[in-house]
């Protein structure tokens, strides 16, 4: 079935102060998931609904919260997320470090007291709307083993940068720096099949491939040490500068509901136009995509594929599965 872009807003915004959330806290909510529905990226839609839901019941999740700016330099920010959405903290701290940057050049804001932030994607593209290259880092739970070790320490980070094309169809990049993303695990397991080899460990550090095993086990970094090495950046910047949770101080958002989750996010913006004029460097950037298109038959950009679904979404509807629809559905209070 396919809903069209503002009526899933509406839905998502109604369903969320129904349960308790401030407009402005659902509303970035929606903003992000109906952004990623579009694109055909599911898995940070609106199938997260039911547990941000229970999240929000059990008080856990403060729907209410306000978001805390404070300068603590010419170009830098901290953002107090409140314990709410980290939708709406993430995409604030964004939109504060294009402002300084405009001012400056170059600027960060760091988060802390903040929840799940989604695809990192979405805010990088907010900064190439504005014509700047972004940066997006999160720190999650404890998912994934250190190179070497046993014990998951780090989560699965995600580390997300964007840079503005002349099209509007920016260049966006956004993975995990686990082997396999924690949403891509839950996908295999609501499908009955097996992972891939040598992406999991047991806690004994056996491979295994049952994604139900992971739970008890671990993830490991993608490209052993290099993923390792990225993996630690994230964490720092978006978890050890900012003062938000680090390693297991950080609550998963399924299966721990004593606490917020205190995940960390470092948002970052570079104003391209500080190093030439914006004219020159399109010229220069699509002067690059031509070299890597023209070096072999089918190359994509990162995040290339993406648009044609946004597109289509725009003009035909967002395509939604019919039984995730009607969960969200069963979400309404009674």
């Amino acid at each position: 079935m396919r809903i069209a872009p503002d009526a899933l807003h509406n839905r998502i915004v109604s369903l969320l102060t129904a349960h308790g959330a401030s407009h402005a806290q659902a509303d970035a909510t929606a903003r992000h998931m109906v952004w990623c529905e579009g694109a055909g990226r599911h898995n940070f839609g609106i199938e997260r609904m039911p547990i941000l839901v229970k999240r929000l019941r059990t008080g856990v999740l403060n729907g209410n919260a306000g978001i805390g700016v404070e300068p603590i330099a010419p170009s830098l920010v901290r953002i107090d997320g409140g314990g709410g959405f980290g939708y709406a903290a993430a995409e604030r701290a964004m939109q504060e470090a294009i402002a300084l940057a405009r001012r400056s050049g170059v600027a960060a804001a760091g988060v802390r007291n903040s929840n799940f932030f989604g695809a990192g994607a979405y805010y990088v593209n907010l900064a190439a709307d504005a014509g700047m290259i972004g940066l997006a880092l999160s720190n999650s739970f404890p998912k994934v083993v250190a190179h070497g070790g046993l014990k998951p320490v780090l989560g699965t980070n995600p580390f997300a940068f964007g840079a503005p094309r002349r099209t509007g169809e920016h260049l966006l990049f956004d993975m995990a720096t686990s082997a396999l993303a924690g949403s891509t695990v839950r996908e295999h397991m609501e499908k009955g099949t097996a992972l891939p080899e040598g992406l999991a460990i047991d806690a004994e550090g056996r491979p295994i491939t049952d994604p139900a095993q992971v739970s008890a086990g671990a993830l490991l970094p993608f490209g052993g040490a290099k993923g390792f090495g990225l993996s630690l950046l994230v964490e720092i910047l978006a978890g050890v500068i900012t003062g938000a949770g680090i390693g297991d101080g950080v609550a998963s958002m399924y299966s721990d509901f004593s606490r917020n989750g205190d995940n960390g996010h470092f948002l970052l913006a570079v104003d391209v136009a500080r190093f030439m004029p914006m004219d020159e460097y399109h010229a220069r950037f699509e002067t690059l995509v031509a070299m890597l298109k023209t070096s072999g038959d089918g190359i994509l950009l990162p995040g290339e594929h993406r648009w044609a679904a946004r597109r289509d979404s725009a003009v035909h509807g967002i395509i939604v599965d019919e039984a995730v629809w009607r969960k969200l559905g069963d979400l309404l209070p009674v």
